[in-house]
């Protein structure tokens, strides 16, 4: 019989002698009078000459004061060898008793490491700065293949959930503010083309809605009369060929005035040259300007009438930098006007503007709107929401599953059994709370995507402690 059963024999003795025992019903006695009786110190004694190495020295009293060598107290007493799981638990942790028939399993402590997971390890137990315990870490515990191993405790309590990747459609949403603008292309201008008089103006005014052929003005000019009278004279008289061209001629000079073509057309009906010509609007639309005053005398080139036609706008929008990439001619666009909450107009994207707003960093969009019961008006505000993205399925996962560190990501593949494995990756586009992921991850994996900032937390801390250890800082 080897001197640990004796030692065993020893303790169980000298336990039941001091009424310390675990028999039924009686209440163990503290740890503190054990190795005040002298107890422990005998086990461990004992047990240190046939045992394992120890992992370190403890007080002999109990005292949170630990060596990682042989080390004698003040008074001259050995502090006493700690070197299997269950000599290093905490006296309140220590089992009761052993399961009847078995034994105990123990596993040799290689170090302890900081409870709030810092690089910092310790060879013998030891208290943070805020007086929590150092936690032991056991051989066979930190894994070579770059995994991470949760308990089924710890995984249950910070709430860890995975979710397998999959195909999915990324709709990305770009917002941008904007104001609508008239269409260059209906507006049009009403001018003199030579030196007349404004005889009579129409009850027309600015903002007023006007139809193509409506009557705005009427006008006395003498270069258009003179031009009218010669076109009158080659009509009624005698048709020869030289005559003929000759009125070709007369007629185009009157279209060069301007004239308008109804007017033309009444005097070749006619015959009769008439002394105020009728202006008439040239389309549908608003009128934005109207500078005509009866009696005014006006000169070639200024603008009597502005009239526009709002059946169709544009809605010019700034789009961030960063979102022009996903911008493209052709893409549909909703558009909300600030005056009329819930309503929205369809439009697509016409131009994309090859300029930059270096204030802003924004780039001006051209949206192509229908107007059809004339609600939008110019310079109003709006907001256009731009629908961009593949509408064919990619692989993606939950935007929470990626760790961004910003030179590179990452997410964390579950493996089973508490294992976690970290994986690099490269994505794409993001939308609808989701990331594409174009390399690192397989279709139906399942990868962490919540709580991944403490699996984080743990990778780094394992790979701070096997640099420790690599480094010779093991115990």
């Amino acid at each position: 019989m080897n001197r640990a059963i004796l030692a065993s024999a020893a303790v169980a003795a000298l336990i039941a002698a001091a009424g310390g025992g675990f028999a039924i019903g009686r209440a163990p006695r503290p740890m503190a009078d054990l190795i005040g009786a002298g107890v422990i110190g005998l086990v461990t004694s004992a047990a240190a000459e046939d045992g394992p190495a120890p992992v370190y020295y403890q007080d002999p009293d109990g005292k949170p004061l630990y060596s990682a060598t042989p080390k004698k107290t003040p008074d001259g007493r050995d502090y006493r060898a700690v070197g299997t799981e269950v000599d290093a638990m905490a006296p309140e942790t220590m089992p009761s008793a052993a399961p009847a028939g078995g034994t105990t399993a123990a596993r040799r402590i290689k170090y302890y490491r900081n409870p709030m997971g810092l690089p910092d390890t310790s060879p013998v137990p030891k208290k943070d700065s805020m007086g929590m315990d150092y936690i032991p870490v056991f051989e066979g515990d930190d894994p070579d293949d770059g995994s991470v191993r949760l308990s089924p405790g710890k995984i249950q309590r910070t709430g860890v959930q995975s979710e397998p990747a999959a195909r999915r459609v990324i709709r990305t949403t770009i917002r941008a503010p904007g104001t609508i603008q008239l269409d260059e292309r209906r507006v049009s201008v009403i001018s003199m083309r030579s030196e007349s008089w404004v005889q009579k103006v129409a009850d027309v005014t600015t903002g007023a809605r006007v139809t193509k052929g409506q009557p705005l003005m009427e006008i006395y000019s003498p270069a258009i009369s003179s031009a009218a009278a010669e076109y009158i004279s080659t009509i009624v008289s005698k048709t020869t060929a030289g005559e003929a061209l000759y009125g070709r001629g007369s007629r185009q000079r009157v279209m060069n005035l301007d004239v308008p073509e109804p007017v033309i057309a009444a005097m070749e009906k006619s015959h009769e040259v008439p002394i105020a010509i009728q202006w008439s609007a040239p389309r549908d639309g608003i009128v934005l300007e109207r500078n005509a005053i009866e009696g005014m005398r006006a000169q070639p080139g200024d603008v009597l009438f502005r009239v526009a036609d709002i059946s169709v706008l544009w809605a010019m929008v700034d789009v961030a930098e960063r979102d022009l990439g996903a911008v493209a001619v052709g893409q549909p666009v909703v558009v909300k006007a600030r005056s009329f909450p819930g309503r929205e107009f369809l439009g697509k994207i016409t131009v994309v503007y090859p300029q930059l707003n270096r204030d802003t960093r924004t780039a001006r969009v051209r949206i192509e709107l229908a107007n059809t019961d004339l609600a939008l008006l110019p310079d109003m505000y709006v907001d256009a929401v731009i629908d961009t993205g593949d509408p064919e399925p990619v692989l993606a996962v939950p935007a929470s599953a990626v760790l961004d560190t910003g030179s590179n990501q990452a997410v964390f593949v579950d493996k089973g059994e508490g294992r976690f494995e970290p994986r690099d990756v490269k994505l794409g586009h993001r939308g609808n709370g989701y990331v594409e992921v174009r390399e690192g991850v397989a279709e139906g994996e399942p990868v962490v995507v919540s709580a991944n900032f403490l699996i984080d937390a743990e990778s780094n801390l394992n790979a701070a402690l096997k640099g420790f250890s690599d480094a010779g800082g093991q115990p």
